[in-house]
């Protein structure tokens, strides 16, 4: 018994980590706490990196090139000047003036490493007024990651990944979307399979999309030498998390050269990217004024998307980019589905353009930043019958330009973190399987529409629904609500509520008028 409860009460290091961080935090926000923790894990990390090619370049006879940049940068390993390195740090943390030690260490590493270009926390220690003494005791907690033991990064990468999404849970709504979950990102790679190419991100965040990527290529015994990475970040703290994601697990990448708005300043105008995988702010308000972005090339065949909602504008920045080949995977709300005016004109212009592969409703409360379900979309330039290779496998597709697959996950999933859900390795597995078997040629003996979970409609049934992209439009649904189809039932209650509230507002002014006319008047 004994044992067994030792072995419960057993932390993992992310969570000790974690607990230690906490101790140090005091009133210091989520928002800019996270900064300070996240650069000393990269810190710990490319020290390590550091100190271990430092002794290969020894050993191999050219002590003389040990403090030469290039000897480290031919390795992807970057190059650290003493006072930033982690033990000199750790040595001396129990004297004064540590956060100015950690902010010089940081800016030192920063100036020379090119590749790491307004990546690193800037001047963070010495503002926050952090207490020495925790500080110092984080650091030891830092140290025991022991990055030399772990080759694939997997160790630092996962400290990394958890502390982001604690970091995402602990901001909450309105805030944390540098952060997309963990299993939602999964499944966007398993459906579109990233195999090899570019792949682009309008609004990284902290890059968690291109870590996934690449974990899809070592799963199925890809090369990673084959994928180039694109993105973009407009928030210039995001900007500097997804830089030291990727460099901590050393994947290089093309982030423009410095946080900025992809509508206003597109840092890859000519990009033409096999992959996109995307997740971008949800019914964004005011993106442009009514006069700004309207001969933008990116909406070229289309209507200029409205003001109100960027939905449509991150639709077709999205389009835009896609190679003839190109597949997207992204997400936005539910709104986009069936919004009329512009929205509408867009919608049924990409349909008929044959780009619109799939639509998949997510459950509630997969996101940290807001409990409303929301919807992936899969563009395809490319629906047409073909053979592909991928990684060695000849894939045979079938001819699909007429036909959108519909899926409703809503509920698939399983708690996690108390209050959220997240899908599984099993469900995520079972709905790219449902989409790859819809795509290739065992379309006709393997796939079937399943009430409650998908149907493949054909356009003319698209556009009988108006072109809505609503999947309970087309998904059958049995013994659920009385087969009662949720969209038709709301759209008649809104006639009845209009209705209802019509009558009150007559009877109202019937009520003011008979007490007039008996003298007295009643001032609303």
């Amino acid at each position: 018994m004994a044992v067994k409860q030792a072995k419960k009460n057993t932390k993992s290091i992310e969570e000790t980590l974690w607990d230690s961080a906490n101790k140090l935090r005091g009133s210091v926000e989520p928002s800019e706490y996270k900064h300070v923790v996240l650069g000393l894990i990269f810190l710990k990390f490319a020290s390590d990196k550091y100190e271990e090619r430092r002794a290969e370049i020894i050993a191999e006879g050219n002590a003389k090139h040990a403090d030469s940049v290039p000897f480290y940068t031919m390795k992807n390993v970057f190059y650290l000047p003493e006072e930033s390195r982690w033990n000199v740090l750790v040595a001396n943390a129990k004297q004064n003036g540590l956060p100015l030690r950690i902010d010089t260490a940081l800016s030192t590493v920063e100036k020379k490493n090119p590749a790491l270009k307004g990546a690193l926390p800037d001047n963070y220690y010495s503002r926050l007024n952090l207490d020495e003494s925790k500080l110092a005791a984080l650091l030891d907690k830092v140290n025991d990651i022991d990055t030399l033991k772990d080759k694939s990064h997997d160790l630092v990468g996962r400290v990394y990944e958890y502390f982001l999404r604690k970091f995402a849970i602990a901001e909450g709504k309105g805030k944390g979307e540098f952060y997309t979950p963990k299993s939602i990102v999964n499944l966007i790679a398993e459906m579109i399979e990233p195999y090899s190419g570019k792949i682009y991100d309008p609004c990284c965040g902290s890059g968690g999309m291109f870590v996934q990527s690449m974990k899809f290529i070592e799963n199925h015994h890809g090369s990673k030498k084959e994928v180039s990475i694109y993105g973009q970040e407009a928030i210039n703290t995001t900007y500097k998390l997804a830089k030291m994601n990727l460099a901590i697990r050393g994947i290089s990448s093309n982030l423009g050269d410095i946080a900025t708005d992809t509508f206003f300043n597109d840092q890859h105008k000519d990009l033409k990217a096999d992959f996109i995988m995307a997740n971008p702010p949800f019914n964004q308000k005011q993106w442009r004024a009514d006069n700004e972005l309207k001969d933008d090339p990116r909406w070229q065949g289309y209507d200029v998307p409205p003001t109100g909602n960027a939905n449509y504008a991150w639709i077709l920045n999205i389009a835009s980019k896609l190679s003839e080949n190109g597949i997207a995977g992204f997400l936005l709300a539910n709104g986009a589905l069936s919004g009329d005016g512009t929205e509408k004109a867009i919608r049924r212009k990409l349909i008929e353009n044959n780009i619109v592969e799939a639509i998949l409703v997510l459950p509630q409360d997969m996101f940290y930043t807001t409990n409303i379900s929301v919807t992936l979309w899969i563009l395809n330039k490319n629906k047409k019958a073909r053979t592909v290779e991928q990684n060695g496998v000849l894939k045979k597709y079938r001819d699909r330009q007429k036909e959108i697959l519909f899926m409703d996950l809503r509920e698939i999933g399983e708690p996690f973190e108390k209050k959220y859900i997240q899908f599984s390795e099993h469900h995520i597995q079972k709905v790219a399987e449902t989409f790859h078997t819809w795509q290739t040629t065992d379309f006709a003996k393997k796939y079937q529409n399943t009430p409650e979970y998908c149907y493949s409609a054909s356009f003319e049934e698209v556009e009988k629904k108006d072109f809505s992209l609503v999947p309970s439009k087309y998904i059958e649904f049995i013994n659920r609500d009385e087969n009662i189809d949720f969209d038709e039932k709301m759209t008649a209650l809104q006639g009845e509520f209009a209705e209802l509230l019509k009558a009150e507002e007559g009877s109202k002014k019937d009520l003011l008028k008979v007490f007039k006319e008996l003298g007295y008047e009643i001032k609303l």
